[in-house]
This record gives structure tokens, sequence and C-alpha cells, in this order.
């Protein structure tokens, strides 16, 4: 990259408006009218796909080009930018509150497999990548789920023309910055990997920083200290709900278990977990940093994939659903995979906290070599 492309200034936001109002520009190609004439102004692009705006001292650059990616694939990203848009304008219309009725979308970021160039797109087996999306907004208040973002996801999973399972955070542009600035390792991740499929001027990512050997161990370690037990005790309220003949309980602290090891492995891996109950997408989240996770899920056959959807649903139904129903039989062949994932999230676990004590002490040695 050029010396005079990593110092570009930042157009003031009244002539970004003036020039770019009403147009989004199309990943990879050139701008589009996206109907927002009045709302969302449209990136500006320099070659090789970078964001000229976004770049300057103590800044992140992101990649914005798409060309890795099959066409059919491109289209189905365009299409959930596209309703992802749509929704959220429709859902700040009756605020009104200034900082959510003039709230703002600054990026959507594409991370995980399809960033980086790793997917797998093999249904028919049970196999196949989902599209992660971060979306950045201008404020904490606008990253609630229920109250922005639940008609933009539902319009996702049952469009047509989207092939595979879509999954969105949202977080405010401060929230990311700060945690790009304590170098918490997911989100370095995605400033380093991540693709923006749309963003807006002068609103770019903090420059990483780098997290310490020493805090990184410490904080890891004190997640699996937490999170581990936590899990384990769900796995034992379960086995306690069946031998009671409550199987509904039993399916939702066997759920339960299940997201408090995802949860486990990626604090302790990634310093992160997102905010959802949704075990198949933190299952995505796991797997996309770490494939040994893989095997705990028998996927080959429709009564596997079934299974793993009925403990999916088991967070609500198993409370509320009169409807809900699972068998012995069902949940002990998930318990049995909810076990073998146990021991794989320990062990990697653990893996990952000697290397991270590994890397503290090489530090704190070099350290001390340097000052003698």
């Amino acid at each position: 990259m050029s010396s005079s492309m990593s110092h570009a200034r930042c157009l003031p936001s009244a002539a970004a408006s003036k020039v770019m109002k009403g147009r989004c520009c199309k990943v990879g190609g050139p701008a589009f009218d996206d109907g927002f004439r009045d709302r969302q102004a449209a990136p500006a692009t320099c070659g090789r796909g970078w964001r000229l705006y976004a770049s300057g001292l103590g800044r992140q650059v992101m990649k914005s080009e798409l060309d890795h990616l099959p066409e059919r694939q491109q289209r189905e990203l365009e299409r959930v930018r596209e309703i992802l848009l749509e929704e959220f304008e429709k859902a700040i219309l009756p605020a009104t509150k200034p900082h959510k009725r003039n709230g703002k979308i600054y990026k959507i970021i594409l991370f995980g497999s399809y960033a980086r160039d790793d997917w797998v797109d093999e249904p028919e087996n049970g196999y196949q990548s989902d599209f992660d999306l971060l979306i950045v907004v201008s404020h904490e208040d606008l990253t609630d789920i229920a109250d922005y973002w639940y008609v933009a996801e539902d319009r996702i999973a049952r469009d047509p023309a989207i092939g595979r399972p879509v999954n969105i955070i949202v977080h405010s542009l401060d929230e990311v910055n700060t945690a790009l600035s304590r170098g918490e390792y997911f989100w370095t991740d995605i400033a380093r990997d991540g693709i923006a499929l749309y963003e807006l001027p002068c609103h770019s990512l903090a420059m990483p920083m780098p997290l310490t050997a020493t805090d990184a161990c410490r904080m890891a370690d004190e997640y699996f200290s937490q999170w581990l037990p936590l899990a384990d005790h769900a796995m034992s309220l379960s086995r306690t709900s069946v031998d009671n003949g409550v199987l509904r309980d039993a399916a939702f602290m066997l759920h339960q278990a299940t997201e408090r090891l995802y949860i486990c492995f990626l604090l302790v891996r990634t310093l992160y977990f997102p905010r959802s109950h949704n075990i198949k997408f933190l299952r995505s989240l796991a797997e996309d940093k770490e494939p040994r996770l893989v095997p705990a899920w028998p996927r080959a056959t429709k009564v596997d994939r079934a299974r793993f959807e009925r403990l999916k649903r088991a967070y609500v139904e198993a409370r509320y659903s009169a409807s809900y129903a699972i068998t012995a039989e069902d949940l002990e062949a998930l318990a049995a995979s909810i076990s073998q994932l146990r021991d794989i999230v320990a062990d990697l676990c653990r893996e990952r906290i000697a290397a991270l004590r590994a890397d503290a002490a090489k530090t704190e040695g070099g350290i001390r070599n340097a000052s003698a």
C-alpha cells in the first residue's frame, strides 16, 4: 500500500453526504443505487477494494473484495446486505430518541471461513459453512436483536435466494474499538481477515493493540475455571431430570451444557462469545476456530441432524411449548455427543492455556534478560 493511501484524509461528513448520498458501493464493483437516499451515505473505494477513507494513522483499513468467492455466494451476500439495510431503516422509524431515530449502520463485515477462503459447502453431507457477519452500529441501544434485527434475521432465513445459514452479531463502534484497543483475539482476527460488505465514511476501526501473553493467560484460565464446572453442573442436572422422568427439563439442561461448553471454548480461545443462546450459531463460531470440535456431533443422517435441531429448540420450547417432545433415546444420544464435546473442549482449553503460559514465561524471561 502506498504511503499516500495510508495517510489519506476522510472527507468532511457534509461533503461526503453531498457527493455520495443514496449510493452504496457494490463490493468489488461499481456503485449502485440501493434506494437509501436520505439515511445511509455510501462508501468510496480505491484500487483493489481497499477503503480509502478508512485508512490513516492508528485506524484499520479493511478489505472489501469478494473475488475469491463463487458468484452465487457473492449474490447471496448482496441480498443479505440489502435486507439488513432495509429492515434497519424500518426498525428505527418509530424511535423518538435522536440517537435511535438517527441511528446508522456503520459497517457490515463478513468474517470467518468465507472471509478467509476456507469454507465448506457440502449441505448434502451435513457440512456447510455459515455466513458470519458483524454489524457495527452507531449506538449500543441499536444492538438489541429483538428490537432492531429480528425481522431481518427472519427474512434472511426464509429468503429462497440465500442458500446457507446467516449468523449476525451486532455491536456499537465504541464496543468494537474498545475490544480492539485491548487486543482481544476475536476482534483482532476480524480486523485482520474481515471483508467490508458495507461501510460509511469516517467510522473506521481502531488499530488493534497487542494483548500481553500474561494477561491473555490469566483471562483464559479464569474463564476455563468458571465455565467448565458450569457445563458439568448442567449435565448433572440433566441426568437427574432423566432419573425423575422429566425429559423436557433434561433436554433444556443438555442445551445449557452445550451452550456453556461453547462459551468456555470461545472465551479461552478468543476472549469473546456472542450474546446468543443459539447453539447452532455458537457451534459454527467454535468449529470455525477449531476443526477438532467437529467430530463431537454426528451429521451424516437426518436423524442426527434432527436431534441437534431438537436440542437447539429446547432453550425455548422445552420450557414453554406444550408440543415439545423428546425421547429417552434422543436424550441418550445427545448426552453422548455432549460428553464427547466436553472432553474435546477441556483438552483444547488446557492446550491453549499451556501455550499462553509458555508464551508468557518466554516474554517475561526476555524482559528480565534485557534488563540485566
